[in-house]
């Protein structure tokens, strides 16, 4: 009768603490990046009522009471919530965020970030996310054009600083290539191109195309005139003079052009070479196309983090490019990382440290698709957690029960005894 008393308070107080897990569970349903717990219990030893006969593989025995064994996190996903800020974040596959504070490390799935007072994305509880700077940005000015930041170790991350004002810088124009069709029967030609001057204003590159006084005796000859000048008013920087003959089809055979002097940059002119750029054939229309390298100065329109967590920055010049990382860190063991609250767990001996994945390359890889514009819901599910509410308070109710009913049996037996 005293093992029903003692089974029936191991019980309850096993399967109350079970209540209080799966209550905790319920009511982070709504938090973005949770991951619920599950309570595992364990038999006390059994005493052994006879032996297994024959050399039998199981005894007949009768146990002493549960216990509490542990706590196991559960490692689906949640659903995903689309969102309108850039900076909400999560993963869409294995791994984890990393975030630092003063406590050191921590490693969450809840990817709800934010800009604080000094540009760097934190948390909403304040904590730095972690990731990879490139090397590409000086104070508030973008010193060059990337399509990728490569991760440094794992152990090296640090905070994401993202300036609000930055700035790139103009690039000069070197090569402008024209193309398009001359015909004979008109007596001058022009075509017309905008180039980028060093600090960043547009210029005019013109090319006047009039008929060779000497022309050979197959194909035709054109002489060129360029001129480079200001857009503004029209002054002229340089002008340089050239020709262009082509074969009887038509196709350009060869040209010379001098390069012009682009306020100190050196500016070639490329007419392209056969039919691929300038040709003279006169049953077709005059035409002419251009385009240029170089770019004007540049302001931020804004930053955008694709699938590969590269944090993109977009200027109002229409030049884009990769200047930080946000690291995906993995675990050999998951279930050893040590819960600290409902979202952010710590490494341990049991998880081993975090790791980066490579290719094949050696080089760091996510291991997971980055989504932005997207939160990962609580893994929780409502009806799953009524139903083990039930399943673990019906099991309470039975370990009650049972004392009660020791207590009966007692009773019973103190008047028989009378």
């Amino acid at each position: 009768m005293n093992q029903a008393f003692y089974t029936g308070l191991t019980g309850m107080q096993s399967y109350q603490f079970g209540l209080d897990v799966i209550s905790n569970n319920i009511s982070n349903i709504n938090t973005t990046g949770f991951r619920s717990s599950n309570a595992e219990f364990a038999s006390f030893y059994d005493n052994a009522l006879g032996a297994a006969l024959n050399g039998g593989p199981t005894n007949d025995g009768i146990g002493t009471g549960v216990r509490v064994q542990t706590t196991t996190m559960d490692e689906s996903y949640g659903s995903f919530l689309s969102t309108d800020s850039a900076t909400d974040l999560s993963i869409g596959g294995d791994g984890w965020f990393g975030v630092t504070s003063n406590f050191g490390d921590m490693f969450t799935r809840a990817g709800a970030f934010t800009f604080d007072s000094d540009r760097n994305l934190v948390s909403y509880d304040g904590m730095y996310l972690l990731g990879t700077m490139g090397n590409n940005l000086s104070g508030d000015t973008m010193t060059d054009i990337v399509s990728t930041t490569p991760l440094a170790a794992a152990s090296a991350q640090d905070k994401i600083t993202l300036p609000v004002n930055l700035t790139i810088d103009a690039e000069p124009t070197t090569t402008a290539n024209f193309w398009g069709n001359l015909r004979s029967d008109e007596a001058l030609i022009r075509q017309n191109s905008t180039v980028i001057a060093p600090d960043g204003d547009d210029s005019f590159l013109t090319l006047d195309y009039t008929k060779s006084a000497i022309q050979p005796e197959v194909g035709s000859s054109w002489d060129i005139l360029a001129t480079l000048s200001s857009k503004v008013d029209n002054t002229v920087f340089d002008t340089q003079e050239g020709v262009a003959v082509f074969n009887s089809n038509g196709a350009l055979e060869s040209y010379t052009i001098a390069p012009l002097d682009n306020e100190g940059v050196s500016l070639t002119v490329d007419l392209g070479e056969d039919f691929a750029g300038v040709t003279a054939i006169d049953n077709l229309e005059v035409s002419y196309g251009s385009s240029h390298d170089g770019r004007t100065a540049g302001e931020l329109i804004g930053y955008d983090v694709n699938i590969h967590g590269e944090v993109i920055a977009s200027f109002d010049n229409g030049v884009s490019s990769s200047v930080a990382r946000v690291a995906i860190f993995h675990f050999q063991n998951d279930q050893g990382l040590e819960r600290i609250s409902g979202t952010h767990f710590k490494e341990s001996s049991n998880s081993g440290e975090p790791i980066f994945y490579t290719n094949e390359n050696g080089e760091s890889i996510l291991g997971a698709d980055l989504k932005s514009f997207s939160l990962e819901n609580s893994n929780m599910q409502f009806e799953q957690g009524l139903t083990e509410l039930i399943i673990m308070q019906r099991s309470l109710d039975a370990n009650s029960k049972s004392i009660t009913t020791g207590d009966e049996l007692i009773k019973k037996a103190l008047e028989m005894d009378a």
